[in-house]
């Protein structure tokens, strides 16, 4: 079993368990390889490109946080992924450092189950051709710089489903539901849930409000304005700027993001514990 190892090498805590876990699967005689980047910051003579490694690898290893593990999924295709948290909150990474090695162990002996996790799938016709994406989390259209509020109007499986005013719109999908939807006052959604939520960023209006549909619906969004440039995010990174009137199709991919799970964890602890679901303030006085 072969493994491929992507750091996030702004933090030092990640670099040095890197260290520690070579040494322990140098120790066992197990193969593994680093993406490019993680490996010039280590100084690691064993790297390929990260977009080969899902063709050279038969489980990803993902070392920081949340936002590390989004990364590695667009890579990983439909390989298991070990999120082990070395970032701040640590929502979608199953383990923690202590839980490392024992993570892998299980997966060594089979003896591991696998949390599938639905995706996005976006697609753009530009003028350079048909442009195809993927997000575990969102996509997400905004206004950038736009001086004004623009329109955005939405269809789905090609009939109008609204236009509204509104500072950009996300689709999300059950595991991207506690992230940038939920903070523009979007539901909390339980992750096996088989739907998307339609989520305006600050609308004009306020009877505009979160829409939860089935997953096999076919999305397609497009911003109605005379001119500007709007940022398209895929997982919090910029994919294009759409032009007005461009439209983008959302729609399920068939692709599925694998997650070693952490039979130790509870969805409701999670929600308690990282997001203080449910914690009553104390009194100040």
């Amino acid at each position: 079993m072969k493994f491929a190892i992507v750091v996030n090498i702004n933090r030092q805590d990640a670099i040095e368990l890197a260290r520690q876990l070579i040494a322990w699967l140098g120790e066992r005689g197990l193969d593994y390889v680093f993406d490019s980047t993680s490996a010039e910051r280590m100084g690691v003579e064993r790297f390929a490109e990260i977009d080969e490694l899902n063709k050279l690898c038969d489980v990803f290893i993902s070392l920081g946080g949340d936002g590390t593990l989004l990364f590695t999924s667009h890579y990983s295709v439909t390989k298991p992924v070990i999120g082990v948290n070395v970032g701040r909150l640590g929502f979608l990474t199953e383990f923690s450092k202590g839980e490392m090695f024992d993570a892998i162990q299980k997966v060594l002996d089979g003896n591991y189950t696998i949390h599938d996790r639905t995706q996005l799938e976006a697609i753009v016709d530009a003028d350079e051709g048909t442009k195809s994406m993927t997000a575990l989390n969102d996509v997400v259209i905004e206004k950038g710089t736009y001086p004004r509020i623009p329109a955005f109007v939405i269809k789905l499986d090609g009939e109008q489903l609204s236009a509204y005013r509104a500072d950009g719109i996300i689709v999300a999908t059950s595991t991207g539901s506690t992230a940038y939807s939920l903070s523009a006052g979007g539901p909390v959604i339980a992750p096996k849930s088989n739907v998307f939520v339609i989520t305006p960023i600050c609308p004009h209006m306020l009877t505009v409000r979160p829409i939860v549909i089935s997953d096999d619906k076919v999305i397609e969004i497009s911003v109605d304005a005379h001119d500007g440039a709007f940022p398209l995010n895929l997982d919090g990174h910029i994919s294009k700027f759409l032009k007005p009137g461009e439209t983008i199709t959302v729609r399920k991919s068939k692709d599925m993001i694998n997650l070693v799970a952490n039979e130790s964890r509870n969805y409701c602890e999670i929600l308690r514990s990282k997001l203080l679901w449910g914690r009553e303030h104390k009194s100040c006085f």
